[in-house]
């Protein structure tokens, strides 16, 4: 089985440089990441220079500034140069005549979306009205929709099943995160499972997508001060209820192999 990181950080600027990556990677048998650009910060050249260093091990998704109109035309000057997505958020809309631009263009060029938001921006039917509008775009939701332990949302059981709603449209996707994201860390410290518990939100949303448009992504590094590189990967293969062996190797690298070309 490839093992394939949806979601981790690497910048010199905040987190941790691309080695460190790298070391975690090889340590714990992943044989390749995706690099999401962190908000707010519109230069990918970082991303991109480490995709090249390692080939075929990486895929870099980058941020654009949206407020700008010109964002189209950016977006596609990174794809040009090998950025294989852009993140933007579900209340994401362009300036001008088409509020939908950006999310249109990804379209046109064929790259996929990492959505990053809140469960209640998730939830709300203005991000479903745009799924609806861009049916050719991949729109992968980051974070199992911000339905964490600290979500903030006071009526998050009905906003993630409205969000695992989603699910009916063909090309929608999400991320299932290590269960630090999700279960509350025991005090003191036990092994081999460090947490109080685990609610069943992985199988929930395996229900709902099926192991096919769903992806694991470690949150690499801000997972070092929840449960670790390694836990994020292990604890969820070991500990979460998967319908088949086949789910289970989409979920950790198939699902992603199929949609990321990682320079290829």
């Amino acid at each position: 089985m490839v093992v394939v990181d949806i979601h981790c950080h690497a910048t010199p600027y905040w987190y941790e440089p691309i080695e460190i990556l790298m070391t975690q990677m090889d340590l714990n048998g992943v044989d390749k990441a995706v690099m999401i650009q962190i908000a707010g910060w519109f230069d990918n050249t970082y991303p991109l220079e480490c995709m090249a260093r390692y080939p075929g091990r990486l895929s870099v998704v980058v941020v654009v500034d949206t407020a700008q109109s010109d964002a189209p035309d950016r977006l596609e000057e990174w794809t040009q140069q090998g950025a294989e997505g852009i993140r933007l958020r579900p209340n994401t809309r362009s300036p001008g005549s088409d509020s939908l631009a950006i999310w249109r263009k990804a379209s046109d060029l064929g790259v996929p979306v990492s959505c990053a938001g809140t469960l209640g921006q998730f939830a709300d039917p203005e991000f479903e009205a745009v799924i609806q509008e861009v049916p050719g775009l991949t729109i992968i939701i980051e974070h199992l929709a911000g339905v964490g332990r600290e979500s903030g949302d006071e009526d998050a059981e009905s906003s993630y099943r409205r969000v695992l709603g989603l699910s009916k449209y063909a090309n929608t996707y999400m991320k299932v995160p290590g269960l630090g994201e999700i279960a509350k860390r025991a005090m003191p410290i036990k092994t081999p499972f460090p947490f109080d518990d685990a609610p069943p939100l992985i199988e929930l949303a395996i229900g709902a997508f099926g192991g096919d448009r769903l992806m694991w992504g470690s949150d690499f590094p801000p997972s070092a001060g929840r449960e670790g590189y390694a836990n994020t990967l292990k604890l969820p293969m070991d500990n979460v209820s998967f319908p088949s062996q086949v789910a289970k190797d989409m979920i950790f690298g198939g699902t992603a192999a199929s949609i990321w070309k990682f320079g290829e």
